[in-house]
């Protein structure tokens, strides 16, 4: 009984932060023309999503891959992004100048990277998973964050995908398996 409390005041006294994944994007990948078109769909909640939270002081944290482009930092991602032929996607939810950055090399958001240390700093244990793969990066982010015991919450209409069989499988796993929150960004409340 007092661990259920304790869980139940945890919940209600961590934050959330929004976490948007890999948007920051020149689509000149592999598999880029199966993703555009659902990127395109997403995007437009993302931003809203974007928006609500910075409305409400909730942390926007972005993580990216960082194309394998080691000496490069966000501000150089954001600037190749925006000069590529699909900056149109990119820009409705470029991060600002005061917005958190994670660039990361693999898959997951946590995969040796600073991101549980920022979430703790930040005292987040809520995590709103925005972006893009959903059978990827959001499926694998989702699995470390269940498994460090950070509760994740997934709008199904704010995360693109390129095989719509896979992302489907993968929101219900993520649900099933991993106990993550799946609805839509309209039921998001910051």
């Amino acid at each position: 009984m007092a661990h259920r409390e304790h869980r139940e005041h945890r919940e209600h006294t961590e934050r959330s932060a929004l976490i948007v994944i890999d948007m920051i994007n020149t689509y000149d990948h592999v598999d880029a023309e199966l993703l555009v078109p659902s990127a395109r769909k997403a995007v437009p909640r993302i931003a809203r999503l974007i928006d609500e939270a910075r409305s409400h002081q909730v942390p926007v944290i972005y993580v990216n891959d960082n194309f394998g482009e080691w000496r490069s930092h966000h501000g150089e991602l954001l600037e190749t992004a925006l000069a590529g032929p699909h900056a149109d996607l990119v820009e409705p939810v470029r991060p600002t100048d005061d917005s958190l950055f994670v660039v990361k090399a693999r898959h997951s958001i946590f995969y040796e990277t600073p991101l549980s240390y920022l979430l703790s700093q930040l005292n987040v244990g809520h995590v709103i998973l925005c972006g893009q793969v959903t059978e990827q990066c959001v499926l694998y982010s989702a699995l470390d964050a269940h498994i460090r015991h950070i509760r994740a919450t997934v709008p199904e209409d704010a995360v693109a995908h390129i095989h719509p069989e896979l992302a489907e499988a993968a929101l219900q796993m993520m649900e099933r398996n991993m106990g993550v929150t799946i609805g839509d960004a309209a039921s998001i409340e910051f």
